[in-house]
């Protein structure tokens, strides 16, 4: 075997070594959470347009939700720092979104938003009215041969046209998708354009690895690991998210992965979870979204299950119960 290539091997050991024991010895703490509304400004998002909708924004709603979410954070877990992305309705790209969360040094990464779909068309008969036609002969031949067109009038049936609501609803959790992990792993190397120096590999992690060259080899192999670490992580807040939602008996639709993969969820260096809440076009989700009450209760929710991955994080244990 080339020297050279046991001087790596020996060296990825190490680091990996360190990784799985060294990293994990330590007391992982829950330090900073970033709470972001989704769309805002001139990004409504989903839009109420079936018949009777209450015409609601997503916009407004992820905002309503994300404020009460941030208060119920801070008032039982008063330790924490809870940063929302916006607190009023103005605009941000995903990008600065994801900015605000690295730049904070988030632990976690929840985005609020809320689900629609497309919506079929109906129509009914409100009533009829009188149109003119024209019945068509011709007389003569040849040359000769002329159109004629005699008038009459005929009763029709008049129409209107409406959106149709979805039947769908429930609250669903979303993670980066598996193979998007290529992204997430470009987040950790500080391929976004932040410097080296303020990346952090996790809360509590030594010192000394916060300006590592993850360009290296193995400093890739190390990116890799977190960048699945921090999918395992995902993946195990968005069930408890989903857990404290069936516990409202609210439908839970489970935990997903979108296909196209999210940007905002990959873009953050940091375990990341997006929550459609409901489904806006759906009569009694639209309600719920709209109420004091069902926000509040998602609000509650989260704040459990956050609280139940703090408990796990902080004890190791991944059998925990709050």
């Amino acid at each position: 075997m080339p020297k050279n290539t046991i001087v790596f091997f020996l060296l990825f050991s190490f680091l990996l070594l360190l990784v799985n024991t060294g990293f994990s010895q330590q007391t992982k703490k829950l330090k900073t959470i970033i709470v972001d509304a989704g769309h805002g400004g001139t990004d409504f998002g989903a839009v109420g347009q079936y018949e009777h909708s209450l015409r609601s924004n997503e916009k407004d709603v992820t905002l309503a939700i994300s404020m009460k979410l941030v208060a119920e954070l801070k008032k039982q877990l008063p330790d924490l720092n809870i940063i929302p992305t916006r607190t009023s309705d103005i605009y941000q790209n995903p990008k600065e979104k994801a900015n605000i969360a690295n730049e904070n040094k988030g632990d976690l990464f929840i985005c609020i938003h809320a689900d629609s779909g497309p919506l079929n068309t109906g129509k009914r008969q409100i009533g009829t009215h009188t149109v003119t036609r024209y019945k068509v002969s011709y007389k003569g031949k040849g040359r000769k041969r002329k159109k004629i067109s005699k008038p009459y009038t005929a009763v029709e049936p008049l129409y209107e046209y409406f959106k149709m609501p979805l039947q769908r609803n429930g609250t669903s959790v979303w993670i980066f998708a598996a193979h998007k992990t290529s992204d997430k792993l470009k987040t950790i190397m500080n391929e976004q354009g932040q410097n080296e120096s303020d990346f952090e590999i996790e809360s509590g992690s030594d010192s000394a690895f916060n300006s590592f060259d993850f360009n290296t080899p193995e400093g890739r192999a190390i990116a890799q690991i977190y960048a699945k670490r921090y999918q395992e992580k995902s993946d195990r807040l968005a069930t408890y998210v989903n857990d404290e939602v069936e516990k409202t008996n609210r439908p839970a639709l489970g935990v997903n992965q979108r296909q196209k993969g999210i940007w905002v969820l990959q873009a953050t260096n940091m375990p990341a979870i997006l929550i459609e809440t409901g489904f806006i076009n759906n009569p009694e989700d639209e309600r719920y979204l709209n109420s004091e009450e069902g926000q509040q209760e998602l609000a509650e929710s989260i704040t459990s299950a956050v609280k139940r991955y703090k408990y796990q994080l902080e004890n190791n244990n991944h059998a925990s119960n709050n």
